[in-house]
């Protein structure tokens, strides 16, 4: 089909690009059988055919060159230049004739002369990735061919209004690449109108919310007038919840001025309920019909006129949580008795055996179901910890190893308690409550409500964020079950714990005549990950060893130094460049994972860089050997080190993109040992001067058009800060899988308010 206007029968719900989101879903609803007043779509063609005949695409573009939308005033002047150029041109004859013709097509199948609306649908709008939905223009009670005809010019120049400019920029879409088509639908003059949810927008339940008022919809759609509102359980037929509110005034079609009014509501009618029951059932039986039609819980928008219900809108409801509420644990619940407090790191509750472990050589006696006790896990532990019912750490804050892992895995853990090693013995059996930070003697957890502990709570349904959100990971076991969530790739692969789990250290692997071997073990745990993920993309951050943390591997004796500090010793960019056999190991690993396995989706970022000339050394040796002949590949660095900060306009110039490690970064900034459980109180991102880094950074990256990241719990702890994040203008966050959907939920509400001020502003 190529054509500029299409019937609603013609269409369905993957004729996005034809209709817009509106367009395609009102299509697709019609041919299934949905009461939907008839109608059809001027096509997204038509809008850029009028584009190119009456020569404006590139003044438009002219006009938004160098605009700058934070400056309300001048977004303001643009958005009424372009609506008065885009009014002022006069419809070509080809394009008035068709949408004329089909005007007049209705008419003959209504055998009247009936009153439309005029609904604009861009072809970005209602999607899983952007939501453009309120961002244009509709008008009601178009009457007359040539009417219609100047109200889809309207449309189309709505697509320029102020806020839809902004949201544009904000989102990164380019202006003249997102199209608009034009719904014109019979108008039903509704004597009741409302929204229906089918499920709770809040998640706190599974019934049918309803709401309703006296007169058209945008009462209800702009907060005009308070509904009356109703919970229904579809499938029993009942109304659970029944809240009937007084309404006084009603939008209505006035004839006489032939606009809508605000009229008075009968006097009779003020206190009645809008809509009686039987209809309210009948909603709710359709609402839950589109949602099986859709697979998704849906939006709906509805209109009620002579006995009859019409169905004015569907989409999906991207705000919510499926499930039943999470239950709170009771607070006379018998707990047992509270021996140990420390930080709640992980989630969860875990009851088992107590085994100590202060000795890597003792990792084998901890089997699952057991409580892993140590003072401090390392990278070489995991296996031991993917096995624990729970840890306890003596030593370590909120971003340690412990505490990052253990919520990666989804093992509930406590760390910082200061002396779990030296209370405990052997055997002891014990309940470790991740999430309140306490550790009580026996095995409680029968007693303990766990749905609000698990990291798993309940599935979450997708909720749209223009900001990214990515996921930190290091082991693929848990890749399959983690990229079926609402995720948008890895973030962060660290790929120190896969080399934990082969055993070896790199160097000896090399030495040994076992290089091939590594590379194949290393490629294909790499792979697992990539594959579950594809084709989002997965960002590997080179070997980041530390030499106290990788002593204890095989070999790693005669190739790993004694450092008195190697937080900032001998790790990240500096190996890549003095270990040049090592970094070309993983060069190779890399060629085999996109040339051999075609995974084209797994991009390298370098971590720990100080230098501009460190980059540009690694960069050339990554040239050297062939690494940027993919055009797809994409190169990152870490951001952990002040002079990054400090110079970051360079370093962008250098790479494709950043991530932030803010863990590092905070601790360089403010010299505290991250896993010193006495200077936790200091060690906190929410610091001004970590702040002002963060803002630097984002902004240097932004000006260059470039992606940032940032890896870290902070976003989905700390108030406020994910919404700093969004305001600085980030790209993508990336966090452990327990906090992916916590985080998504405080990215979505912060973009919201975002562009909630800039419309008031406006």
């Amino acid at each position: 089909m190529d054509k500029r206007v299409y019937w609603f029968s013609e269409l369905k719900k993957a004729d996005l690009a034809i209709a817009g989101g509106k367009g395609a879903s009102l299509g697709e609803m019609a041919n299934s059988g949905f009461p939907v007043p008839p109608g059809f779509v001027v096509a997204s063609k038509t809008y850029f055919e009028f584009l190119d005949m009456t020569d404006i695409r590139q003044k438009i573009t002219d006009i938004l060159a160098g605009l700058d939308v934070n400056d309300s005033n001048k977004l303001l002047e643009t958005a009424n230049q372009i609506k008065q150029l885009v009014e002022s041109m006069t419809v070509p004859a080809e394009l008035e004739k068709e949408i004329k013709s089909a005007y007049q097509e209705l008419c003959s199948k209504l055998n009247r002369e009936p009153f439309v609306a005029v609904r604009s649908s861009a072809t970005a709008e209602d999607l899983p990735d952007a939501s453009f939905a309120g961002q244009q223009e509709s008008f009601l009670n178009v009457k007359g061919d040539s009417s219609v005809v100047d109200t889809v010019k309207k449309c189309w120049a709505s697509l320029f209004t102020a806020r839809a400019i902004f949201y544009r920029v904000h989102h990164g879409f380019d202006h003249m690449q997102v199209g608009i088509a034009v719904v014109v639908q019979e108008m039903i003059e509704s004597e009741v109108s409302g929204v229906m949810f089918t499920v709770h927008p809040t998640g706190a339940n599974q019934l049918v919310m309803i709401e309703s008022v006296w007169g058209l919809g945008e009462g209800i759609v702009q907060g005009t007038y308070t509904p009356d509102h109703y919970e229904v359980d579809a499938a029993a037929g009942e109304i659970k919840i029944r809240n009937i509110t007084p309404q006084y005034k009603r939008l209505s079609y006035d004839p006489e001025s032939g606009q809508n009014k605000e009229m008075d509501v009968p006097a009779e009618r003020v206190s009645e309920q809008k809509i009686d029951d039987n209809k309210i059932i009948e909603l709710a039986k359709i609402g839950k019909k589109l949602e099986a039609h859709y697979n998704w819980p849906q939006d709906i928008e509805w209109s009620y006129f002579q006995d009859k219900i019409y169905i004015v809108q569907s989409r999906p409801v991207t705000t919510i949580k499926k499930g039943e509420q999470a239950r709170q644990v009771e607070s006379d619940l018998p707990m047992g008795d509270p021996v140990l407090k420390g930080l709640a790191a992980s989630p969860g509750i875990g009851s088992g055996p107590v085994k100590i472990v202060l000795d890597l050589h003792e990792m084998d006696k901890v089997q699952s179901g057991d409580i892993l006790v140590t003072k401090m896990t390392n990278p070489d532990m995991v296996p031991a910890m993917k096995r624990a019912a729970g840890i306890v750490t003596d030593a370590g804050g909120m971003t340690s190893h412990a505490a990052i892992v253990s919520r990666e895995l989804g093992v509930p853990a406590i760390v910082g308690t200061g002396k779990a090693t030296q209370i405990f013995k052997e055997g002891d059996i014990i309940t470790v409550d991740g999430t309140r930070g306490i550790v009580y003697l026996g095995d409680i957890s029968s007693k303990l409500d766990t749905k609000q502990e698990t990291a798993q709570v309940c599935s979450a349904q997708e909720v749209i964020t223009a900001t990214k959100i990515y996921v930190n990971l290091s082991e693929p076991d848990a890749a399959n079950r983690i990229a079926a969530m609402q995720v948008d790739g890895v973030g962060l692969l660290r790929a120190e714990f896969m080399v934990a789990a082969i055993g070896v250290h790199p160097k000896e692997a090399i030495a040994t005549g076992r290089r091939d071997e590594f590379i194949d073990r290393l490629a294909d745990e790499i792979s697992k990950l990539a594959r579950a993920f594809y084709p989002r993309p997965v960002i590997y951050r080179s070997f980041d060893f530390k030499t106290n943390e990788y002593r204890s591997l095989k070999g790693g004796e005669k190739y790993e130094p004694q450092e008195s500090n190697p937080m900032i010793g001998y790790r990240g960019a500096s190996r890549a460049i003095m270990d040049p056999e090592v970094f070309q190991l993983e060069m190779d690993v890399f060629k085999k994972l996109r040339a051999e396995m075609g995974l084209n989706n797994v991009h390298m970022m370098i971590p720990f860089i100080r230098t501009l000339e460190e980059i540009r050394k690694i960069k050339r040796t990554m040239s050297e050997q062939g690494m940027f002949d993919d055009d797809d590949f994409k190169l990152w660095i870490m951001i952990e080190v002040p002079s990054t900060v400090f110079m970051i306009e360079k370093f962008i110039q250098e790479v494709d993109g950043v991530s932030i490690g803010s863990n590092d970064l905070t601790q360089l900034i403010l010299g505290v040992d991250r896993d010193n459980e006495k200077l936790a109180d200091i060690f906190d991102e929410r610091d001004p001067a970590v702040l002002k880094a963060l803002k630097m950074v984002i902004k240097g990256v932004r000006k260059a058009g470039k992606t940032v990241s940032i890896c870290g719990q902070a976003p989905s702890v700390y108030e406020g800060f994910a919404e700093f994040l969004v305001r600085c203008g980030i790209t993508s966050i990336s966090v452990n899988p327990d906090v992916i959907h916590t985080t998504r939920m405080k990215v979505a509400q912060a973009e919201k308010r975002i562009l909630l001020d800039k419309e008031l502003e406006l």
